[in-house]
Formats: structure tokens, C-alpha cells, sequence
């Protein structure tokens, strides 16, 4: 099968901007993506585009995909609009590897945004919601944070993990964005603060839940046939895994791990041909922080029930020996939903590339992105390869 790279990315700043709409959003993304490229990219040589969003407020549901598209001038070329829930920019990305993959496409640009900051907060909650099991879930007044506050419960029945331990990754999270110019959330915050937030939907209380956000985020995928024309230091999509589950919490059979995440992470690196040890950093979900120590445990970084052990060890940290949510992750860095997994992939490259600034990891050469929709019931993963260099197992 050919190969696919990964030669620019882009993004906008993540937060809440009543000035702007989600077409100029889109466009900052799109052209921090374009002057990204190391040989540059002549915008003319797109040839299709594929946008994630899940149209927070009603906005633009029907061909939300040329809408953005024809602002850029991206006229004629064939445009596809994927929602996923949370997945969606993770998705889209996907769907851009399988047409370079597949042949029909030689430049392919991934892209996600969403709006979600001018409309009430009981209208936030609804298109939250509406990620979930409509019926069962959404319809008896189970929240997001709800759902995910039983899976944090069951997880410190079985395992027992600890408040401090979820609180521990929003510290590093939020230390992790202080050094992101894009992050909605970019100061650092101590552990007693995120101890003594408010509830939110016990046992998880407000620094242990992302925020809603404004944005857009973009990434430019090539052909093998053409990426050279673009960089001399090609960034491989080495691995690809998805999958999907069933919608409601209630209908799998366990809440202490998403099954979804755990099939796409083995395809992914069955794909690339590595194992877990070989990756050297993470951008991984966590829209709420029990959703990152699943992450840890489902994605092969520890053994089921340990990823609190990990958090405390601080393996996750940025110096630490698998460094997880440079960017900041959800938590700090912002979660404008069809964006978000788009996000993922803009830190990815700029640690890839050297270009992360304060946050800049000691040349790594496999990053992993994790973007998983709703509750679980769809995950995608992408493990990214600089090429020219030699895996290490960092571990």
C-alpha cells in the first residue's frame, strides 16, 4: 500500500472569540497549515479536502465542509463533511490517509472546527449530550461529565484509583499549556487547586473537565509520489487504527476501559509494526482526566489499573519517560470538538519537526494521537514516524 505523510499543520488559537465565525477560524488554521510546510505548497495542488465537525448550535449542518472550503478559494475540489462526536477531526484525518492510500489523491487537507462559546451553557450541554445514547442516556438527564463520572467511580472501585491522581493530571496538563500560545487554558494551576474545585458530577469536579472552545486545526497529508517536493524530513503516517462500540455507556460490558480505544491502538501499531514502548510521546483524549489514565491503561502504556500509579510516578510528565499532552491536552489546551483530533496531529508535527518551542521534546521519532468520540463509542489512532531516524524503547 503506498504510504502517506504528514508535511504541515496548523491551527488556531483555542478559546471563546465572539468576533470571529467558524469560516475565518478555519481559514488562521488552514494558513498557519500552508506556511507550515518546510519547501512551502502551492494551495492549487489540494486535491480534496475532508472536515470534521459536529456543528455545535445547528450551524451550517448541511455542506459544512465546502462552506469552509469555498472561503479558502478551494473551488471544485471534491469536499466531505465527517462527525464522529469528538472523533471527528481524528476521522478526518483518516479518511485524508485513505486518499492518498488509496491513490486518488496526492495532497489531501484534513481539517476540523467548531464553535461553541456563543451559545448558552444548557445549549452546550445538549449538543454534548447529543454524543452520547439519545434514548437511555441522553433523554433520562444523564450529562458528559455524568457518564464519565461513573466510568472515574468504577475505575476507583476496581482499581483504587484516587481524586489526587485524576487532579495530578490536570497539574501537568495545565503546566503543559502555560507553554502553549494556542491554549485556551494556558496557566498552570497546583494540585490543592485542582483538589478543591467545585463538584461537577462527582467523583470529577471542574479541573478535572475541559473546558468548551472555539477553533480550528488543520493538517496537510501528501503522497510518497510527492513528498518530496515538500521536506527533506518526511513525517510517515506509520500506523492507522479505528474503531467503533456501542453508543451507550450502559450498553458495554465494562467501565473501566473503552474497548474502541483499545482496538484502534492495536491496529494502529500493528500497522506501524512497533510496539507501545516505542512510542516516545502521546497526545491522547482526555476530555475528562479519568478519560486520560484509561488512555494510559488502553493503549498499552501500563497494565489495566495502573495508569493512577503512572500519573504518580510521573512517567507522564514532559520529562518524564512517555510524555503525554505536551500541547496541553483537552484540559488546557482547549476542546473545540470537530477540531480537536486535527489538534492532536498539529502538536505531533511540531515536536516532530522541532518546532514546540518551550515545550520542544529531545528528538523523538514516533508520536501517537488518540481521539476518541463521546464516551467511547468510536476511536481513531495515529502513530507518525520521522522518518532518517532509529526508534528507541524509551522505557
Amino acid at each position: 500500500m503506498p504510504e502517506a505523510y504528514l508535511v504541515g499543520a496548523g491551527q488556531s488559537d483555542f478559546g471563546s472569540f465572539p468576533d470571529e465565525s467558524y469560516r475565518s477560524l478555519f481559514r488562521t488554521a488552514y494558513e498557519n497549515a500552508i506556511d507550515s510546510v518546510p519547501n512551502g505548497l502551492d494551495p492549487d495542488l489540494i486535491d480534496e479536502a475532508v472536515i470534521g465537525t459536529l456543528g455545535v448550535g445547528g450551524r451550517q449542518l448541511g455542506l459544512s465542509g465546502p462552506a469552509v472550503t469555498e472561503h479558502l478559494g478551494l473551488h471544485g475540489i471534491p469536499c466531505t463533511r465527517v462527525e464522529n462526536a469528538c472523533a471527528a477531526g481524528g476521522y478526518a484525518v483518516r479518511q485524508a490517509a485513505m486518499a492518498v492510500k488509496s491513490g486518488l489523491a496526492d495532497v489531501v487537507l484534513a481539517g476540523g472546527v467548531e464553535i461553541m462559546t456563543d451559545v448558552s451553557g444548557d445549549s452546550v450541554r445538549f449538543w454534548l449530550g447529543v454524543s452520547g445514547e439519545t434514548e437511555w442516556e441522553r433523554l433520562s438527564g444523564t450529562t458528559f461529565a455524568g457518564v464519565y463520572a461513573q466510568m472515574a467511580r468504577a475505575h476507583m472501585d476496581q482499581y483504587d484509583t484516587t481524586t489526587e491522581q485524576l487532579s495530578r493530571v490536570a497539574v501537568k496538563n495545565h503546566s503543559n499549556g502555560a507553554d502553549n500560545p494556542h491554549a485556551q487554558l494556558g496557566f498552570e494551576c497546583s494540585l490543592e487547586d485542582a483538589e478543591n474545585a467545585p463538584t461537577v458530577a462527582s467523583p470529577l469536579n471542574l479541573y478535572h473537565c475541559c473546558p468548551t472552545s472555539d477553533g480550528a486545526a488543520c493538517a496537510l497529508i501528501v503522497s510518497e509520489d510527492v513528498v518530496e517536493q515538500f521536506t527533506d524530513e518526511p513525517i510517515r503516517i506509520a500506523g492507522v487504527g479505528a474503531a467503533s462500540d456501542s453508543v451507550g455507556l450502559f450498553q458495554r460490558e465494562t467501565y473501566t476501559s473503552i474497548p474502541a480505544s483499545q482496538q484502534a491502538g492495536a491496529d494502529a501499531y500493528a500497522m506501524a509494526g512497533i510496539e507501545p514502548t516505542a512510542v516516545d510521546f502521546a497526545e491522547v483524549h482526555d476530555c475528562f482526566e479519568i478519560a486520560e489514565l484509561l488512555a494510559y491503561e488502553d493503549l498499552g502504556f501500563c497494565e489495566p489499573g495502573d495508569g493512577g500509579a503512572m500519573i504518580d510516578r510521573g512517567e507522564t510528565a514532559r520529562d518524564g519517560t512517555l510524555p503525554v499532552n505536551t500541547s496541553g491536552g483537552l484540559k488546557s489546551k482547549g476542546h473545540p470538538i470537530g477540531a480537536t483530533g486535527t489538534g492532536q496531529v498539529v502538536e505531533v508535527f511540531k515536536q516532530l519537526t522541532g518546532a514546540a518551542g518551550d515545550r520542544q521534546l529531545e528528538s523523538p521519532t514516533y508520536g501517537l494521537t488518540h481521539n476518541v468520540g463521546g464516551s467511547g463509542g468510536a476511536a481513531v489512532v495515529h502513530i507518525f514516524e520521522r522518518e532518517r531516524s532509529t526508534a528507541g524503547d524509551r522505557r
